[in-house]
Parts: structure tokens; C-alpha cells; sequence
């Protein structure tokens, strides 16, 4: 994965899982050293407590180092493992699918790999143009966008086999509602598929926000530790956005400056946003706040993903919004780069 890449798509939940279990696995190998080593000066005595040491230490270095990088470089690790399991996965599908399938599978990972191609070519442009990065990163955003269109084309033309499977995964995070139940149906030859698993999971988080609901209010704390309710902002005759970030989420941050350009050309008019965030650390909440001159009103219980809100709203990776109009219902959802000034604009007219 590109470092381009890695600051357009959303962060899942299931990133951070993994790199919990990573660090639980990296606690448990050093335990066992320990375990070893105590058997080991029992059994050898007082001579080989050096040496003993010495390893001792030794695994605390690689745990200490095992640690920085999964702190320091946590979205690289995550999509780097998501990769590895990933094709993984695709070698053993492609067993179930007759040699005529799999050929047509060659052809379609063919013509993507014209955007992935593409997305090479705009890293490479992102490296070498520091001052230019906000329009690559429009257009990667774009190609990306695109790319996704073109897998769906291809999940749709091909409902009645097993094709699907190898761009589902892929691709789940970045359906709409509507994509989500149509990939979902029960008819389609694939839907009893273990890749299945994820997108179902979606679908029913996105059923507790869809559009035509009516939004669900809660209280959780603003930067002052005040316990507030959605209800003082939404439901008062003006559209609200409800924003989930984190301080720690690299496309939450890039996405934030056209959240800010939007806010303040529309804020006059009536429209609001409610920032919720899945920090844990308030320092580091607080500190982003200002950095990106959010002036919006802020949220958070700073219990990361399990914040109250993400099961309120089954949010599953961030950047995520809601858009309210003014009776509180649900009107769209997760608008980020120029789908939020495109929809601003039909509700404003300019």
C-alpha cells in the first residue's frame, strides 16, 4: 500500500484489532521466554544466570522495538497483515471457480490493474511535489472512487457465480447503503460465501443510520467535561452533520480542511456540525481540535472504538458523517471531498 493510498481510505476498526492481537502475540513470545529462562537457571543453576540475562534482555529490546513500530507505523502494519491475509484468502478461492471463471477473473484484475497503475504513477507525484499534494490526493481520491465503481460493475455482472468474492472484500468499506443491500441479497449465488461475513456485518451496522431514519440522540461530553445531547443542536429546523474523527486517523485529518472550508461558507446559513471523536487521550483530542480550527461543537466519551457512539450509530471506521436535515431524519451519509460541497450546495442553492 502507498502512503497516498493509506491517507484516502477510511480507517476500519478491525485495523486496530489487528494490531491489538499483533501486540498480545509479541507479549505472549517474550512470556514464554521468561517462563524458559526461570525452567533454564533451575535446571543449570547460577552459571547460566548471565546468559539467561542476557536473552532476557535481549527479547525486552525486540519487544521495545516490536512496539514503536506498531505504534509509530500502526496503519502500514495493519494494511500491510489485511494484505498478507488477503491473498491468502485468494489463492484458495480461486480453487472454487471452474477454469472458465477463473480466465474471466484474469481479464477483470487486468483491466483494474489499469488503476492501480494509475494510483503508482500519482504516488510518485506525491512524493516528488510537496506543494501539489492536495490536488493529487483530490485526484487519487477520485481514481480510487473510480476504481471502486468499476469493481461494483463487475460484482453486478456477475450475481449468478462466485467472481464477487474477490473485490467484495475490498471494496465493502466504500459502499453506500443502497450498494451494501444490493451486494447483500440473499439471491445472489454468492451470499453464502465466509467473505460474506464482513459486508453483512456492515449492512447491519449501516441499518442503524440509514437514510429515512430518524437520528437517535445520546449524551457524552463536550471538551469542557459538560454532558451534552445531540438534541441541543439537531432537530431545530437547521441541517446538522455529525462528523466522527479521531486525532490519530490520517484521512480524518486530510479530509478536515474541506470539512473547515464548508462549515464556514455555510455556517451563516444555519448549518451545523457536531465533531465526535474516537480518541482515548484528551490532550491529543483537544490539541487536534485546535490545530485544525475546528469551531464546531465537540464530543467524545474517549473510549476509542468502543465509544458509545459507535454502537449508537454501528460506526466501523472513520472518516464516517451523517447528515440531518432539520426534523433530526438521516439524508445521507459519509460525504467527504466534493460530494459534501456538491450536497451543501443543492441544500443552499450557492
Amino acid at each position: 500500500m502507498t502512503s497516498l493510498f493509506l491517507d484516502i481510505i477510511p480507517i476500519p476498526e478491525h485495523e486496530t484489532r489487528i494490531i491489538r492481537e499483533v501486540y498480545h502475540d509479541t507479549i505472549d513470545t517474550v512470556a514464554g521466554i521468561g517462563e524458559q529462562a526461570s525452567d533454564h537457571i533451575q535446571s543449570s543453576g547460577s552459571g547460566g544466570i548471565v546468559a539467561i540475562f542476557g536473552a532476557i534482555a535481549a527479547a525486552l529490546v525486540a519487544l521495545a522495538i516490536c512496539l514503536f513500530v506498531a505504534r509509530r507505523y500502526r496503519r502500514q502494519l495493519a494494511v500491510a497483515l489485511l494484505a498478507l491475509f488477503s491473498l491468502s484468502a485468494t489463492a484458495q478461492n480461486r480453487s472454487e471457480l471452474s477454469a472458465e471463471l477463473q480466465q474471466k477473473l484474469d481479464r477483470y484484475e487486468q483491466q483494474l490493474a489499469v488503476y492501480d497503475a494509475k494510483m503508482d504513477q500519482l504516488e510518485a507525484e506525491y512524493k516528488a511535489n510537496p506543494a501539489l499534494q492536495d490536488d493529487i490526493r483530490a485526484k487519487a481520491m477520485a481514481l480510487y472512487e473510480e476504481k471502486a465503481q468499476a469493481q461494483l460493475k463487475i460484482i453486478r455482472e456477475n450475481s449468478d457465480n462466485l467472481i464477487p468474492v474477490f473485490f467484495i472484500k475490498d471494496l465493502a468499506y466504500g459502499l453506500e447503503y443502497d450498494e451494501l443491500v444490493e451486494v447483500c441479497n440473499p439471491k445472489n449465488a454468492y451470499y453464502n460465501h465466509p467473505v460474506m461475513e464482513l459486508p453483512k456485518q456492515l449492512l447491519a451496522s449501516l441499518e442503524k443510520r440509514a437514510p429515512g431514519k430518524m437520528y437517535t440522540d445520546m449524551s457524552i461530553n463536550d471538551l469542557n467535561g459538560a454532558v451534552r445531547k445531540l438534541s441541543d443542536w439537531v432537530g431545530k429546523g437547521q441541517y446538522v452533520m455529525i462528523d466522527f474523527w479521531a486525532s490519530w486517523c490520517g484521512p480524518c485529518r486530510q479530509e478536515m480542511p474541506n470539512v473547515v472550508t464548508n462549515y464556514k461558507k455555510y455556517h451563516a446559513k444555519g448549518f451545523e456540525i457536531i465533531g465526535i471523536s474516537f480518541d482515548q487521550k484528551a490532550d491529543a483530542w483537544k490539541k487536534a481540535v485546535e490545530q485544525m480550527d475546528m469551531t464546531w461543537p465537540q464530543l467524545s466519551d474517549l473510549g476509542g472504538w468502543k465509544s458509545a457512539a459507535a454502537g449508537v450509530y454501528g460506526i466501523n471506521s472513520i472518516p464516517a458523517s451523517i447528515l440531518l436535515d432539520g426534523k433530526g431524519k438521516i439524508v445521507a451519509l459519509n460525504l467527504r471531498g466534493e460530494k459534501l460541497g456538491e450536497k451543501l450546495k443543492d441544500i443552499y442553492g450557492f
